[in-house]
């Protein structure tokens, strides 16, 4: 028996019974050989772990554009902040932490450069649409290892694509993932803005601290036991109605407060201005792109797809570079004198 069959034989002793198995996996779109050491899932959050689109995560805006300070979170650090909330939920339900890892990870892959600024741009004038969520899915299964994708089992993809409040993951490690998603941006947001001097603790109403919690650490430690509370031994993934009100109101006031608060959001007009560009730039001289997404377009992708492919895997400094590099005049330099 290998290492792999005897891990996978530990989930079927140890996990609950509402648990995703590796062994039952709906499996991947190509077949390919087991790995002898390990499962499905935990080698499907090796593949995100090591993927390009995952390290660029460190450099794509989460909230605040442009931060000048080392501690505001990016579209990286909210994801591993996902992972740990996630995987504790999940250890603490006995289900599958490697399959909830794994989704975490790759959730927000598919993110643009300037956060939402960036998706909302993209959405407005791509007539295919763009959502970060099918992005992020696009990604494992074509844009990685130059169109080969990351050929993952079908529960982490459903996961990705699920993450978001409109959608219902197949599987309870995906419900996980979907509620840590919300609880990680909701409460490290309001980090960053009291650091941004946006936000004081005491401004968010007193009937939603009272519920939740006076501080980052108390929210955190409320959402996350209640979560368990409610959900132990259920075939289902639930709060408290009183806990998941509060969190709805609490996210509501960062939308009121902080998401469309100018000061916060002052540089999102020019970040929306400038992908816009990039984007009727890239139209009209398709030429300029590198070459592997000038090889999708000879393959049948649209024009559109694939210029909203390359604009979404940039980070901000390099939508930046590439919007200098066109619109920007540059010093005429010729040599000798």
């Amino acid at each position: 028996m290998s290492i792999r069959e005897e891990m996978e034989a530990m989930e079927q002793e140890t996990l609950s019974p509402h648990a995703t198995l590796s062994v039952n996996s709906r499996g991947r779109d190509r077949a390919e050989e087991e790995c002898d050491i390990r499962p499905m899932f935990q080698r499907d959050r090796d593949r995100i772990l090591h993927c390009k689109a995952f390290r660029r995560l460190k450099n794509k805006t989460q909230v605040f554009l442009t931060p000048k300070g080392d501690h505001y979170r990016t579209r990286l650090s909210h994801t591993l902040e996902v992972s740990q909330n996630a995987r504790t939920i999940a250890k603490a339900l006995r289900l599958n932490e490697d399959l909830v890892e794994a989704i975490a990870l790759g959730h927000d892959m598919g993110h643009t450069p300037f956060g939402h600024a960036g998706e909302f741009v993209l959405n407005e004038v791509s007539s295919v649409g763009f959502r970060h969520n099918e992005q992020s899915v696009r990604i494992v299964e074509k844009l990685e290892k130059d169109g080969k994708g990351l050929n993952l089992t079908w529960e982490v993809r459903d996961g990705i694509l699920n993450h978001q409040s409109r959608s219902v993951p197949h599987t309870l490690e995906g419900k996980i993932v979907r509620l840590s998603d919300k609880i990680a941006y909701i409460n490290h947001d309001i980090d960053d803005a009291i650091r941004a001097q946006v936000l004081r603790e005491e401004d968010i109403p007193k009937e939603l601290r009272d519920t939740l919690g006076y501080n980052t650490r108390q929210r955190l430690n409320t959402l996350i036991h209640n979560i368990i509370r409610n959900s132990r031994d259920r075939d289902d993934i639930v709060m408290s109605r009183e806990v998941e009100e509060a969190m709805i109101d609490l996210r509501k006031f960062m939308f009121d407060n902080v998401y469309q608060n100018p000061t916060a959001k002052g540089e999102e007009v020019k970040a929306k201005a400038m992908l816009k560009q990039l984007f009727y730039f890239y139209m009209d001289h398709t030429g300029y792109l590198p070459e592997k997404f000038l090889r999708m377009m000879e393959e049948g992708e649209s024009e559109e797809r694939v210029v909203c492919d390359y604009i979404a895997g940039m980070t901000d400094q390099y939508a930046i570079t590439k919007f200098s590099e066109y619109f920007m005049p540059q010093a005429w330099q010729v040599d000798g004198y």
